[in-house]
């Protein structure tokens, strides 16, 4: 079952650990970070959780054990004791784009390269297509962990998918959890890819997708988002 699909709160936690070992597992985060997923619909259970996102375990997220349970946080008001700080910027993309059902907050190591030079990957392939032209880029490479600063990272991310933070990693977000996993990926073989060409000595702007290629190839048919879920969580103990 996709976490899309996810109609009851077990089927909902159970997504949200498969992402978080995940993310872990292909290294686009380490010892930090956090992923969240707003239910897309009621679910059936006795406690509404209108206004709520579910947060995964301050743990680790590759070390997250499937006896772990991910935690309830507010969209408006103060984080429940427990819950990282820097959630305060899920917080504020759910306030702010009632698009978004899910957030990742990633340390991948090529887009972590890129960000310390106040860089963000540039549209050179399929997959860095998703984000458009530009890739906002987050100059502050301090911790998030006041509400000031969280919601002008925020307002800085604007409509895009993803945002860089300088010396600080992204924060990639999506209209499903499997959308948002897969935009982690996205992003960091991005950044790879953007490295391997200034590698080869080619600049900044050189060999660009246009308006239109980028456009032409931000396809979400085709099981596109379906099929990376199942290629990241392959082999997790919750399959």
């Amino acid at each position: 079952m996709l976490p899309s699909q996810c109609n009851n709160e077990q089927d909902l936690q159970r997504s949200l650990r498969m992402a978080a070992r995940a993310l872990g597992r292909t290294g686009l985060v380490h010892a930090y970070g956090h992923c969240s997923v707003k239910p897309h619909k009621p679910l059936n259970a006795e406690i509404r959780r209108d206004g709520q996102f579910l947060v995964c375990a301050p743990e680790p997220m590759g070390t997250i054990r499937v006896t772990d349970e991910n935690q309830w946080a507010p969209i408006v008001g103060q984080l429940p004791k427990g819950v990282l700080g820097e959630v305060r910027i899920h917080q504020f993309i759910y306030q702010k784009r009632p698009e978004i059902n899910a957030v990742c907050r990633i340390m991948s190591p090529k887009v972590m390269t890129l960000s310390t030079l106040g860089e963000a990957p540039k549209p050179r392939h399929g997959l860095g297509a998703y984000f458009g032209a530009d890739i906002p880029v987050w100059m502050d490479p301090r911790l998030l962990r006041d509400d000031d600063s969280a919601e002008q990272l925020v307002d800085h991310m604007g409509s895009c998918n993803a945002v860089v933070m300088r010396g600080n990693g992204a924060v990639v977000a999506g209209e499903s959890l499997e959308e948002t996993l897969a935009y982690a990926f996205f992003l960091e073989d991005a950044a790879r890819v953007e490295l391997e060409v200034r590698g080869m000595g080619y600049g900044q702007n050189d060999f660009l997708l246009s308006p239109d290629e980028i456009t032409a190839r931000q396809v979400k048919a085709g099981r596109v988002f379906d099929r990376m879920w199942r290629y990241l969580t392959d082999g997790d103990p919750e399959t």
